[in-house]
């Protein structure tokens, strides 16, 4: 590290789980984060700014008005354009240094199975669940911890799922895929704004014990927050033997 990087990142390096070293492992990973909305704005902020080196920024949606009341990585200058390129300039106004690549595709199979494959850790901020099921797939495949979170209304929850622990369950072994679950948008349900932003900055913290190899992570374990009352609650997941995901891994 330089001295401005040694200045900007002293916080962290204070830390002694983090340390010179665990900085330096942030600054040389490659994080791939799925969706650029509600829970990925604080996502990508808090990444950006905590120097995670290159952050690849997947979403085909464009900024509305109506995202502004949460989506806290757009303005509204950037009405129409791209969230994976609003945030690009977001994490710029932050972090120059960091390299953001916005990918405007949807997120199908191929495409996930190419970025997964490139990415050391990744991140679900999506908000329907055949992307998350997708997702969830190409992590297995290729082994990439995913960190999952999911809000609307008043209720938030975030998850670890890591296929290279043994003992871990996989997305699908929570939420099978066969199972019927109801979508629930917040374009007609509705979402509490701050929700997205605690759901998210867990994400981002998350995703930086993984990467710093720091604390306990959230693997096996999906962690609910009730925004009505502010109480969080926890519940552990065990892998499913018979998960046709991974099942046979």
């Amino acid at each position: 590290m330089n001295d401005d990087q040694l200045l900007r990142y002293s916080r962290h390096i204070l830390l002694d789980e983090i340390s010179i070293e665990g900085q330096e492992k942030l600054l040389s990973s490659h994080v791939l984060m799925v969706g650029a909305g509600g829970l990925g704005s604080p996502v990508a902020l808090y990444l950006g700014s905590a120097g995670v080196g290159r952050i690849t920024v997947v979403d085909h949606d464009r900024v509305d008005a109506t995202n502004l009341q949460r989506q806290i990585a757009h303005t509204l200058a950037r009405i129409g354009q791209f969230k994976a390129t609003s945030v690009v300039q977001s994490i710029a106004a932050i972090n120059p240094d960091v390299k953001v690549i916005p990918v405007t595709e949807r997120a199908d199979d191929a495409l996930l199975d190419k970025l997964v494959r490139e990415a050391d850790l990744v991140l679900d901020c999506t908000d329907n669940f055949a992307t998350r099921h997708a997702i969830n797939r190409a992590c297995v495949h290729h082994r990439k911890p995913l960190v999952s979170g999911a809000a609307i209304r008043f209720d938030g929850q975030v998850a670890v799922y890591d296929p290279r622990d043994d003992l871990s369950p996989c997305y699908a072994c929570v939420f099978p895929e066969s199972d019927w679950l109801e979508e629930t948008r917040c374009a007609t349900m509705g979402v509490f704004a701050p929700l997205v932003g605690i759901v998210g900055t867990v994400q981002a913290a998350e995703a930086l014990k993984l990467l710093c190899e720091v604390g306990q992570p959230l693997t096996g374990r999906l962690l609910m927050l009730d925004g009505r009352s502010m109480a969080w609650n926890e519940m552990k997941l065990a892998r499913n033997p018979a998960c046709t995901v991974c099942g046979g891994h």
